[in-house]
């Protein structure tokens, strides 16, 4: 319903002043605050001003008033100077709405140089004053230049460091000001290629931004054909309803990953960020065909094998055919440590800074040799997480199979002898890619049932099959020996390496093996033994206990002295309100946060991402996922009690943290306050952690914060 604009000023004042009130809860205000975590409870404030009118025209001129928005720099690349727009005979409105076409700011220069002159001296004044970009609304009333408002503006990644490294060479800022203004987040946005889209490239689906980048190649919907077009020199994107860890090799060799299902932390996303590699997740709106090698979007379009793609992991959309794509030369520093241009040089320059001045270490978490150099050289200070059970996948699989299916303790023996030089070929490759680094190796941890066929895929086989392999029968049975309602708490971890005799000792023994054969090259190896989901101290007592005593026996074997620390990764909520008593037989602590996340909230990550999540980041039950930013107050609080009950039996206790969350921005800082040694995260990560390390260092001395 309609009514007359009231005509009583005082009226006009009460009503604008409750519009701007009411605004708070409005839609775009509740997404906003949303997305930039702002609390609900803060509210909002008014300003009552005088106005000037950018749109009086004078007597004497049409162009004697007008509007404009500046910046002190360009927010968009860094550079210095005037950026901005002007608009003649307008208000401040029509320049924010692009209900016209704007002019360049130097049109103002043209069209009054009095108050072009006056309003650069503004600039200057307010950039002095604030010790940062600005980002400043004016008004020309009748030839006299009016400054409205200004603030601290916003930026993009690139013109943060850039704007951030020039501040504090004109000595406008200190080096640690300069160091606090940018983060890790914003790093990670520039280390990835972009596509270079225009409002046109309408995208085939969108789905969750799972691991950052872009990546164009051929779909593909197994990990065989991955493979097979990859060492044919083809670039794939890996294209599943959801990925498992038999589909490793097709994601290693892959450019991108996409799925139907699955949000930010389900496998195909964290195994994507682990090897940096694009990835999309959650894109319900396709439907994925295997057996018809296609998928096919909501409004009926169908990619088949074979067809192009580009897949945006940073923007969450997939396009058709290839987009062209801007390589990042942010990413080539840190890799060489050689600056090519102004922003290269401003990332380098606050890494440099980073380094100097933050107390945790940054390692890896790293499988293989390629990995590891790698991550060295973006800056890792050794491998915190190095998981033995993608060693067991591709062809060694029959060897596990063997394994698995051993009737007597010979034939297991057999089995696992088999599998000792290749787990020792592993291990020497990748302490020889840390060589004077600590390479912290975890035993294997998944239930050995993921070694094996599915279930129901063997069975379906089996019965389709007129005369089934006796093999396929004995694999089947095997597979329902071993079938589990709930795997994740079952037979895994240090329970499997006590329950399947020889397992730990052939794993052990080839680490201790691959030491001695760096040693005697003249090496300098620091390999450390983890034993993954400990419960209790008897577990890891008598895990230590076995892995001592082949130690032993390679030591007196080849007359060499080992020094392989031995410790435990703290996941589970008993381990962690046990840790003094477990720290009486552990070298270190490693906080496997993952899990420890899952078993503290009594969540499947998988599944509840897949269901509950959204609502519950709607209704604010959670700001942000756990998985993806520690959780203080429940499994931050875990970690720090086991940290302090840790450190009071063993004063030289070394504590890190391997799962997601060492990767975290946010996370990262937590860690540091409650007194961790080091954070350990995918290679890509590495120059993110070390920057946030050096901010968190700083911000905990001086009790700041980001001015922005």
């Amino acid at each position: 319903m309609s009514e007359e604009f009231p005509q009583d000023p005082a009226e006009q004042l009460t009503r604008a002043i409750r519009a701007v009130f009411d605004s708070w809860n409005g839609e775009r205000a509740r997404i906003y605050r949303h997305r930039e975590h702002i609390s609900e409870d803060l509210g909002t404030a008014v300003n009552v001003q005088a106005m000037v009118f950018g749109n009086l025209r004078s007597a004497v001129t049409f162009e004697s008033s007008g509007t404009g928005v500046t910046f002190t720099r360009d927010p968009a690349t860094g550079e210095r100077g005037m950026y901005g727009d002007y608009l003649p005979d307008a208000q401040g409105e029509d320049v924010v709405a692009g209900v016209r076409d704007a002019l360049p700011l130097s049109e103002l220069k043209r069209l009054n140089p009095r108050a072009y002159l006056q309003l650069a001296d503004h600039l200057r004044m307010l950039e002095h004053h604030y010790r940062d970009l600005c980002d400043v609304e004016f008004t020309v009333e009748r030839g006299k230049l009016w400054i409205l408002q200004t603030r601290v503006g916003k930026r993009t990644a690139e013109a943060a460091f850039r704007i951030a490294h020039d501040l504090r060479v004109e000595g406008t800022i200190t080096p640690d000001e300069s160091l606090v203004r940018v983060d890790g987040a914003e790093l990670t946005r520039l280390m990835f290629p972009r596509f270079d889209t225009t409002p046109a490239d309408v995208p085939l689906a969108q789905g969750v931004p799972a691991s950052p980048g872009a990546a164009v190649g051929v779909v593909v919907f197994d990990s065989a054909e991955a493979v097979r077009r990859a060492a044919a020199g083809e670039a794939t994107v890996l294209v599943r309803r959801e990925t498992t860890p038999d589909d490793l090799p097709g994601m290693i060799a892959a450019q991108a990953v996409l799925t139907s299902r699955g949000g930010k932390t389900s496998h195909a996303a964290v195994v994507a960020r682990g090897m940096g590699k694009v990835c999309v997740c959650g894109a319900e709106a396709l439907t994925v065909d295997p057996a018809a090698r296609r998928f096919t979007t909501e409004s009926g379009v169908s990619v088949h094998e074979g067809d192009t793609v580009s897949v945006d992991g940073t923007a969450g959309t997939v396009h058709l055919g290839a987009l062209p794509l801007t390589a990042s030369d942010v990413g080539r520093a840190l890799e060489t440590g050689t600056a090519s241009g102004p922003l290269t040089e401003a990332v380098l320059g606050a890494l440099t800074h980073a380094d100097s001045v933050r107390r945790l270490e940054a390692r890896a978490n790293a499988d293989t040799p390629e990995d590891a150099v790698r991550a060295r050289s973006l800056g890792a200070q050794g491998i915190g997480l190095c998981r033995t059970e993608h060693m067991f996948l591709g062809e060694r699989r029959a060897l596990v199979e063997a394994m698995i299916l051993a009737r007597d303790d010979n034939a297991r023996q057999d089995a696992l002898a088999a599998l000792l030089p290749l787990q020792r070929e592993d291990f020497t490759g990748i302490l020889t890619a840390m060589d004077e680094l600590p390479v912290t190796i975890r035993l294997i941890d998944p239930p050995l049932h993921e070694f094996l066929p599915d279930r129901t895929e063997l069975a379906v086989s089996l019965a389709r099959t007129e005369h089934p392999d006796p093999h396929d029968r004995e694999l089947l049975a095997a597979v329902e020996r071993m079938h589990e309602q709930n795997p994740m708490l079952g037979l895994r971890g240090v329970r499997l390496g006590l329950a399947v005799p020889g397992l730990m000792a052939m794993q052990v023994r080839a680490i201790a093996e691959a030491v001695v054969a760096r040693l005697r090259a003249g090496g300098r190896p620091r390999a450390e033994i983890m034993i993954p989901l400990v419960d209790t101290v008897e577990e890891l007592r008598l895990a230590r206990t076995e892995a001592e005593a082949v130690l032993a026996e390679v030591q007196e074997e080849t007359g060499t002295t080992l020094d392989c620390p031995i410790g435990t990764m703290i996941e589970l909520p008993r381990a962690a309100l046990t840790a003094g008593r477990i720290a009486e037989y552990a070298d270190f602590f490693s906080f496997g946060t993952n899990d420890l996340t899952q078993t503290t909230w009594g969540l499947s990550r998988d599944d509840a991402e897949a269901s509950f999540f959204p609502l519950y980041l709607e209704k604010g039950v959670f700001s942000v996922s756990p998985f993806e930013t520690i959780d203080q107050e429940g499994v931050g609080r875990l970690v720090e009690m086991a940290v302090e009950a840790g450190r009071a039996v063993n004063s030289r206790l070394e504590t890190g943290v391997c799962g997601e969350h060492g990767g975290d921005p946010e996370s990262i800082h937590f860690f540091h306050r409650v007194g961790l040694d080091y954070v350990s995260c995918s290679p890509f990560r590495i120059p993110a952690a070390r920057l946030e390390a050096g901010r968190a260092a700083l911000m905990d001395t001086t009790g700041g914060s980001d001015s922005r």
